[in-house]
């Protein structure tokens, strides 16, 4: 992504919450056929001193994406949208997008049948708890446990990470507060960000790189 000081998002916790608001994710792996490019809910692990998700892939894209055999990327997609430069000054006219993205860098490990199986259990688990009479794959274990060698578990350790908030910090307070107003109608997460970004808070960025953190 393009670097831009004043847009960098370097504290481990603002990506951890990205990750817990937005867990559908894409991974791209760089394989000896090419790039390779999929999609699947991640959920972050217990693991406080790095930055940590777990997943599965549908096989055989394990194959495909010669998994634990090289680093890969994690994308993670925020809230984002366009913002137009009619709610600008008179004579601003650049339009732009502002939008929360991390790119999540890791070499993935694999995981044996039953930790896999315990995976699958908790992300139904974590997105079934929001729905009544939500599911468990405990209601038929022999059944899902057959459906789960479909399957292949990863973990990945996030080594390094390059996150961006990118929402208009480049611009006036009352041009940010006109930008806010016409965003929430249609996307209020989007606002909530920009929302923080204004407070200085979690959703601040600093200028160090990213390159410092390890996860």
């Amino acid at each position: 992504m393009r670097r831009t000081p004043h847009y960098l998002m370097t504290d481990p916790e603002e990506v951890r919450r990205l990750i817990r608001n937005n867990p559908w994710a894409t991974f791209v792996s760089p394989t000896s056929r090419g790039l390779i490019a999929s999609h699947y809910p991640v959920l972050l692990d217990d693991d406080h001193e790095h930055i940590t998700i777990v997943s599965h892939f549908g096989r055989p894209d394990e194959v495909l994406h010669e998994l634990g055999r090289h680093e890969i990327l994690v994308i993670i997609q925020g809230p984002h949208d366009y913002v137009s430069s009619s709610w600008y000054a008179p004579g601003d006219l650049v339009p732009t997008w502002n939008h929360v993205t991390a790119h999540l860098y890791g070499t993935p490990e694999i995981l044996g049948e039953e930790e896999n199986y315990a995976m699958l259990s908790r992300l139904t688990d974590h997105f079934e708890q929001h729905y009544r009479n939500g599911r468990s794959l405990a209601e038929d274990e022999p059944g899902t446990r057959r459906a789960a060698k479909g399957t292949v578990g990863v973990r990945m350790r996030v080594d390094r990470f390059d996150a961006r908030a990118k929402l208009s910090q480049n611009k006036s307070a009352d041009v940010i507060d006109n930008i806010t107003a016409h965003i929430a109608g249609h996307n209020p997460a989007l606002a909530r960000e920009m929302g923080r970004a204004r407070g200085g808070g979690p959703a601040s960025t600093t200028q160090r790189p990213p390159s410092e953190h390890n996860g």
